[in-house]
Order: structure tokens, then sequence, then C-alpha cells
């Protein structure tokens, strides 16, 4: 239900719905991109699940690196600068955010390898990880040009495991006997199929069913599957192991390792060169007539990216004022405060820091844990002190400079970063980007070659460095929470017990971190049918409605505003039609989507409050209304396709059971005028 006044249904009058068609019409469409590309997965065994999370990441040109083959080392250029040869070319999975394997990461690779194969021959070696798509965390392993496996995290047996490639099987092969098939010579194709025991000439004792497997067939290698343990094999009426895939290639680690530095002396003309080019896209725009005068702030969250920001902005800007500015939230990890203050002072770095004002502790009673799809705790902990920082810094200049550590390949979400951008949401402050193109590679060479002191959880575990009780955070990352900090992890833990109990869920629900997730993606449902856990919780989601909070109010800064409280409340199907309304910018780490056309501005939270901002009455109600009716479409859709067969530009689709309205949409309102929901809304409760 809709409602304009508590307990009042709201139906759109002819007129507010002519109005809101002849007024969203006018509206330029300006492109906002929210789905990437589905980007080719080159890495074999991936099954289909995996591919399809793979729309979680945006598809990046540069999905490739170098080798050079004679020293051994990872490029970033075609020709080494240690030999002067020309190298070998490595494609990456996308996102292609490849990275140096952690002192940590290389002990759990290290420790899987012994216990499973009691050998390991990548010792010492420089190791890559590439980051895809997974349940968690999720990366290829590329040692020596060569893609040995996947390393992830499985959150079903909460636990590390490692999946060989062809190349990794055919290395481990020449060390090892253990977990091993030696497969009949036959003609048959067995890339993918399942094979009997018949076909079967011998398999290693320590063989348990679902174990990843290595295999040898003739001159062919490869790696699959176990079907069962090795002392069931022959009973087994049916299939024992099923290849993943098996082939004659032969892949050999080099000769000879390499180091750290040299991998940087071969790769200095080029750290060189983006490091330039960063320094003269700070300088080019802080440096600019209207901003020559006014101090520059550095986003410092204590993590490696906004650290070579930090270098970079004060290395182009020595003779200005340049401060580091540090959002506390009041649950951040205590190595990350201690290297923020101890890295500003033993650089002689002014920094600002802000504390959330409201305790994440005081709120997380009301609102339950904070989720990937519900970030309420960075409205409280940190929109608020960041406003106050920044009105502070407009109350002296006109426009807040900050320099910000943001990457494109992190996420779909930042995908298509500016250099540049004015925040939508915070007016007067204008955002530098100058690493947005930069890998995860380039900014550990560039702290690697500059000496920078970093934070240490990087070293312990942890891709990120943000809010231990993070929902974005990893699993595995909240594994490492309870042996680095056990009181840190238990009081968060205590409280997701209490909490699932209160609401009929599962202490299994908590260990496999599906709190995480106010509505489950399909791969968590997945999980949840595979291990019996039950999502259904006794405290019922409320029916869909919109009800006023505080009426129709005139805004300090001129004009009306509608505040409001959605119940029932989607974020996903809400991003799903906001379009129709105007130009649309989400914000997932702050839980806020905006909507701006040039009657008013809309603000929808993901804890469902609604704001509609507009110049006089009328505008602001009638921009609430139509509003408030693509949210009871968005969230009473029945998926009849109607919309879809209306829309004249083809910006309409059916996704996962979500109407999705892309940005092409034109504004013509025929779907909306089409919509079952909307014709019978009245009828509707």
């Amino acid at each position: 239900m809709v409602s304009m006044k508590k307990g009042s249904s709201f139906s759109g009058t002819s007129k507010s719905k002519r109005y809101a068609r002849s007024h969203l019409k006018s509206v330029n469409n300006s492109p906002v991109s929210r789905r990437g590309k589905k980007s080719e997965n080159r890495i074999s065994g991936k099954d289909a699940s995996l591919k399809k999370s793979q729309k979680r990441y945006a598809s990046n040109e540069k999905d490739y690196i170098f080798w050079c083959m004679e020293c051994n080392v990872p490029l970033l250029d075609e020709k080494c600068n240690i030999c002067g040869k020309e190298s070998k070319r490595i494609d990456l999975s996308q996102p292609a955010d490849v990275r140096f394997c952690s002192p940590y990461e290389k002990s759990v690779f290290h420790d899987i390898l012994m216990s499973t194969y009691e050998c390991n021959p990548f010792t010492d070696r420089i190791i890559l990880l590439n980051k895809i798509p997974g349940d968690d965390k999720t990366d290829e392993v590329i040692v020596d040009s060569l893609t040995v496996g996947i390393l992830r995290f499985d959150l079903q047996k909460i636990d590390y495991t490692f999946e060989p490639s062809v190349s990794g099987a055919h290395i481990l092969l020449k060390q090892t006997e253990l977990k091993t098939f030696v497969l009949k010579k036959n003609s048959r194709h067995l890339n993918g199929k399942k094979v009997n025991f018949d076909l079967v000439e011998s398999m290693s004792d320590d063989v348990r069913k679902g174990d990843f497997v290595l295999i040898r067939s003739g001159k062919l290698t490869g790696y699959g599957i176990a079907l069962c343990d090795a002392k069931d094999a022959d009973s087994i009426d049916g299939p024992v192991i099923r290849v993943r895939k098996i082939d004659s290639q032969r892949s050999s680690l080099l000769s000879n390792i390499s180091t750290m530095e040299n991998v940087i002396d071969a790769n200095l003309p080029y750290i060189r060169k983006i490091g330039k080019n960063a320094i003269n896209t700070i300088k080019g725009i802080a440096n600019q007539k209207e901003y020559k005068k006014l101090p520059v702030n550095v986003s410092f969250s204590g993590g490696k990216d906004s650290l070579v920001v930090l270098d970079l902005t004060l290395s182009a800007l020595k003779n200005r004022n340049v401060s580091a500015f540090f959002l506390n939230t009041g649950i951040e990890f205590p190595e990350t405060v201690d290297f923020v203050h101890d890295y500003c002072r033993a650089n002689a770095i002014e920094l600002i820091e802000k504390k959330a004002v409201s305790d994440f502790w005081d709120n997380v009673g009301s609102f339950g844990p904070p989720a990937k799809d519900f970030r309420w705790c960075c409205k409280i902990c940190k929109l608020a002190p960041a406003n106050d920082a920044i009105e502070e810094c407009l109350a002296k200049s006109p426009t807040c400079i900050t320099v910000d550590g943001k990457r494109r390949y992190e996420s779909f979400s930042r995908a298509n970063v500016s250099t540049s951008e004015k925040n939508p949401f915070v007016p007067g402050q204008l955002n530098i980007f100058p690493i947005k193109d930069w890998k995860a590679i380039e900014v550990w060479l560039y702290i690697y070659w500059r000496k920078l002191d970093y934070n240490r959880l990087y070293d312990l575990g942890f891709e990120r460095v943000g809010c231990y009780l993070c929902p974005a955070a990893l699993t595995a990352e909240y594994q490492r929470l309870k042996v680095l900090h056990p009181e840190m992890y238990d009081r968060w833990e205590s409280f997701l017990l209490q909490w699932a109990e209160k609401n009929g869920l599962s202490e299994k629900y908590i260990k496999h971190g599906l709190w995480r997730w106010k509505e489950l993606p399909p791969k968590m449902l997945q999980l949840c049918r595979d291990l019996d856990i039950s999502t259904s919780s006794s405290s019922q989601e409320s029916v869909f409605s919109v009800d006023i909070s505080s009426g129709i109010s005139p805004c300090k800064a001129g004009g009306y505003s509608i505040e409001a409280s959605i119940h029932g409340f989607s974020m996903e199907k809400t991003k799903g039609v906001m379009n129709i309304i105007g130009e649309m910018v989400y914000s997932e780490e702050l839980g806020l989507l905006m909507v701006k056309n040039k009657f008013a501005n809309v603000k929808i939270f993901s804890s469902g409050s609604l704001v509609v901002n507009s110049e006089d009455k009328d505008t602001a109600e009638s921009v609430f209304r139509e509003v408030s009716r693509q949210l009871l479409k968005a969230h009473r859709c029945t998926c009849c396709g109607i919309c879809v067969k209306t829309c004249p530009v083809n910006a309409i689709s059916i996704d996962d059971g979500h109407v999705r309205v892309s940005e092409k949409c034109i504004r013509c309102g025929k779907c909306t005028d089409s919509c079952v929901v909307l014709r019978y809304e009245n009828k509707l409760q």
C-alpha cells in the first residue's frame, strides 16, 4: 500500500499521472552503467554458476600482463628492462586485477600442497593471484607464466582448497603419487567425462570422494574429481572419477628463481611512467586557476590504494597544503588506526581524523546486522562524519578538493569512474582519481619501488582493510579476524547468534556467512540447499507500502521535501526501475540511490528511507507519487512481460524475477501505462 497520509491508500490521479509523464519525458537521459558485460572465462573447469556470478564484475579491456621467460619475472609492458627481450603475453580472467601473493596466502598455499601432495614445487617463486568470481575468496594462481590452478575458500568446508589446472597437475605429477588416478590407455575423448572403474589402472589409497585428483593416461596428464573413496572404487556400480581436463601438454617451471627486486628492476620504466602520469593528473586538475589556491585533502583509509595516492599527491603538490583525511568508523581494525597515525606522524603529514558521532553498537540492535544490500552502517559511521569534514572545508573555500584511490578494477560499481568527478551526494566536493586505471599489481609495485610502509594486515591474510565486521568482507577474512582478534570476533559472533535465534535462523546460517545479505543471491540460495540450511525467518517481511513520515515540509535551503518509509523494501528491485524517473546514481558503499531530474531530487536509502526534494509543494507531491508508483511496480511485478513488449527502445528486461529498465530509457511513460500492477493499484494492498 502506498500512502500520502498514514493509513490512507494512494492512487495517482489522472492529473498527477499526466504531470509525471510530461516532466519525465523532458529530462535528458545520461547513461549510468549498472551492469557489466559478461566476461569470457578462460580458466577450464568453471561451472555454469561460476560463469553467471561474473556479472558482479566489469569487463576490463586490459585483461593481460606479460612474462619475461629469460628473467622469469611478470611484466606490465612487453619489453623487460633487465634483458631487453620481448615477453610472453599472459591472458587473465576478468576482472584481471592481478596481485602478488601475500606471505599469509603463500603459507596457506604451501600448507595445502604439503598436506595433499607432500610436496611444493613452487617454493620461493614469485606467485601472482588473479581474483575471479566465486562464492568467496577465489584466485587463479600464476607461477612462472603458468596458471597452475585455483586457490579458493570453500564456504561449505569453511577452509581453503586448491584445484590444479592441467599445467599444475603436470608439474605436481613429477614430484608426487598422492591423490592420483592412472587410467588405462584408450581412444575415448575423456575431457568432461565420467569414468567407470574398469578404465582405472590404479589409484592412490588416499583418494576421498570430492577430492581434486591428478590423472595420468599414457602420455596424457590432467586433473579431475573423485566420485568415491579409493577403498570403495572396485565395488561401485558406476563412475568413480570425473575427468575435468586432460591433454598432452608438457608444462615445466623455469630454471631460474627471481626476487621482488628483480621484478621491480624489470618493470622500472613502466612504474615511473604510470607514477608520472598520475602526478600530472593531480597537477592538471588541482592547479587549475579556480582550484590553485585551495587546500587539498587525500582520502586516507589506511589501505594500499589510498597510501599510493597520498604519496603521489605529496610529490605532485610539494608547495601546497596537503592533508590526510581519515574516517574512523569506530569499527576499524586497530592495525589500521595505528598505521594511519604512525604513517602521518613519521612523514609529517597533517591528519584530519573524523569519528562517527553515533556508535555502530548503539544502532545494530535496531537495524540488525548490515548487509551487502543494506549498508545502514555506512550512512551512520561514514556519511555523517564525511559530510561534517566537507562542510568544514567548504566553510573555508568554495570547493573541497579530495584525491581518492578508487580503482575501476576493484568492482563493477567502480568500473566507469572518471578521472575527476563532482560528488553527486555532496555538492561542492571535487574528487580526483589519479590511479583509476591501475591494477593491484601496479599499486604494489609502486609501494615496493618507493619503499613505502604499508598496513601489516595485507601480509596477514586481508585483501581489503575496511571495517572488521563489514558484510563486503570475505568469509576467509572473517576467519582471520577470529585468529588475530578473538575478542572482537567473539563480540560480533555473539550478536549474530542472538540475532539469528531471535529471527528463527540456525547457527549454520551465521557460520556460513549468510547474514551478509538481506536478499540472498542465487549462489547463496544454492549453498543453503546443498547444506540444508533454512532461509525462513520468523520475522516476516512487511507487505510493501510507502508511508509518509513527516509530511510535506519546507526545507531550510529552500523548496519542499517529503520524507517517507518504504516497507517490504528491496534495493535491488528499486534500482531496476529508477531510470524511469531520471538520471540515477547508486553508491553501494553508502547504501544510497539518488535520482535527479530538472524538477526534483530523490534519495532512497538501503534502510528504506525515501526523501523527495523539489522547488514547490505541488511538484514535490507529484514526483513523490510517481516514485511511489514505480516502487510499487518494481516490488509487485508479476513478470508478465507486457512492459518489455511495449517499450519502443528495448530498454526493459525481466531478470531473475525483477524488472530492469536500462539507461536507454527515454521516459515516454508507455511501460507505466501498460503495467498491470499500476492499472489495478487501487485494489492492491
